[in-house]
């Protein structure tokens, strides 16, 4: 099992790195913890599903590297442990590059896919704390905005 993760990391490594982002150093254990271990959501995707999405590894990967940028230890217990408000910073700053990479696949069901996940966010997410609530709304916005701009949107096949 830590073989695959660690196959999978390597490859999207290579990927945000061509992106210019500048990732830390993430172990198949740490991956394999941060996605096994405890949080206070009620998120339901799981490492099965992770390991299987490019945009997923590259959203994860991303949220991880993040978190150990700000000195937090990656194990089972880093969501709970950790400040509500340092895990949604994270959160975010992988989700807006992780829709940003999409767009550059030019992957526009991933992104309004991922827009309305985000939406429910917004709507629902009793954890999210109220000074980042303007941040989810920028990224939101931001995407809501790039679909709006689809000229095919509501193009019907006849």
């Amino acid at each position: 099992m830590l073989d695959r993760i660690q196959e999978r990391i390597d490859t999207t490594v290579k990927i945000v790195k061509d992106l210019g982002y500048e990732v830390e150093d993430v172990s198949a254990k740490e991956f394999y913890d941060w996605m096994t271990g405890e949080i206070f959501s009620e998120d339901i995707t799981t490492l099965r599903d992770v390991l299987g999405n490019e945009y997923l590894m590259v959203h994860e990967l991303v949220e991880i590297s993040e978190l150990k940028k700000t000195g937090r230890k990656i194990d089972k217990r880093v969501i709970v442990d950790s400040p509500k408000k340092v895990i949604y910073e994270a959160h975010f700053f992988a989700q807006e590059f992780e829709m940003n990479y999409a767009l550059e696949k030019k992957d526009y069901f991933w992104v309004k896919l991922r827009l309305r996940h985000h939406k429910g966010v917004l709507r629902d997410d009793t954890n999210l704390p109220d000074e980042l609530r303007p941040v989810a709304q920028t990224i939101y916005d931001k995407f809501l905005q790039i679909e709006k701009e689809d000229p095919y949107r509501h193009y019907e096949i006849k």
